[in-house]
């Protein structure tokens, strides 16, 4: 009788246990191992006060965003885009916004198209706070057009930004990080980056190659402990990303940007972003449901990803040849960020 009872116990509490991470899942915005992390590990403002970090893509959207909540921590910061004129105002505010001192912030405007010049721009940055702790690969384009229909230029233009540009600053950075033993590499990644997502084969496909190249490079530094290749997948994020993507040629824009309600704040991106940073989470998903969910289902069961992602990528393909995507149609999960 009393095996019994500790049964019922055992069953009982095992029941409560799952229901409440079920309960848990349904309203979570991030992976589980994330949510832990930001609850029970490190605080951002423990790990990245007084450190460097270089944020490229800065002078917008995520790469902002992370400029502000970086500055309200205490870091220092090394700014990076095209628009040099962004950059300044994004420094602007975090000077009066956060108690940082003019020299806590150096404007290092950065063409990631420009191979060449990364060298010089590393050794800027050096020189200016003589180490580099955090490097965070921002910078990027998305896409918006059907395979059929894009030029091959848009493809080539996308893998040289997205991924090679990625790549040679990285490059430039990691050996400065081996040679003092530490520092984090982040990449923010998408969930394209490992799912199918129509509309965006060659913005997927240059972050399949962004996932590929982090994963592998991760593999080669377990000699190096204390470096973190961390990549940031985020789903669907209110961001400026979406006015300057990529269309089937070269230089003609996308015609709306549509509603962005229904995304999850940039506020929050990167907030969960910071919490990774801190507890050098090697990889993050960051996402509202139901496009957390599809997450889990393309990790452990493909075969209903699949699925789902032909029914429902079927239907966005429609709506984008009827004009209905680019004008804000909502009821069509849109997985890029």
């Amino acid at each position: 009788m009393l095996d019994i009872c500790w049964l019922c116990v055992i069953f009982a509490g095992s029941a409560v246990y799952l229901l409440t991470q079920l309960i848990r899942f349904i309203f979570a915005d991030a992976d589980l191992t994330l949510l832990w992390a930001a609850r029970f590990g490190n605080s951002p403002e423990s790990k990245l006060r007084g450190k460097v970090v270089w944020i490229t893509g800065a002078s917008s959207g995520i790469g902002e965003e992370l400029s502000y909540q970086l500055a309200a921590l205490g870091a220092r910061l090394v700014l990076s885009a095209r628009r040099g004129n962004e950059l300044e105002r994004v420094k602007r505010t975090c000077l009066e916004r956060f108690s940082l001192k003019d020299e806590d912030i150096l404007v290092l405007p950065l063409d990631l198209l420009d191979r060449g010049s990364h060298q010089e721009k590393t050794a800027a940055a050096l020189k200016h706070f003589g180490d580099i702790d955090v490097l965070i690969n921002n910078g990027g384009r998305t896409q918006r057009s059907l395979c059929t229909e894009a030029d091959v230029d848009v493809y080539q233009a996308l893998m040289e930004l997205n991924y090679l540009g990625t790549v040679s600053v990285t490059k430039q950075v990691l050996p400065h990080m081996i040679r003092r033993g530490s520092g984090i590499i982040a990449t923010v990644s998408s969930v394209a980056g490992f799912v199918g997502v129509p509309l965006a084969t060659g913005y997927a496909a240059s972050k399949h190659a962004v996932q590929g190249f982090f994963n592998s490079l991760r593999t080669e530094l377990t000699d190096y402990p204390n470096i973190t290749i961390s990549t940031i997948c985020p789903g669907p994020v209110i961001s400026s990303i979406v006015q300057n993507a990529l269309t089937e040629e070269l230089g003609k824009p996308v015609a709306s940007a549509g509603d962005q309600t229904h995304k999850m704040s940039t506020e929050r991106c990167v907030q969960l972003t910071l919490v990774g940073l801190a507890n050098r989470v090697k990889e993050m998903w960051i996402a509202e449901q139901p496009f957390l969910l599809f997450c889990y289902l393309w990790q452990y069961t493909p075969t209903l990803a699949w699925y789902l992602t032909n029914i429902l990528g079927k239907k966005r393909v429609q709506n984008f040849k009827a004009g209905l995507v680019s004008s804000g149609c909502k009821q069509i999960p849109e997985l890029t960020k």
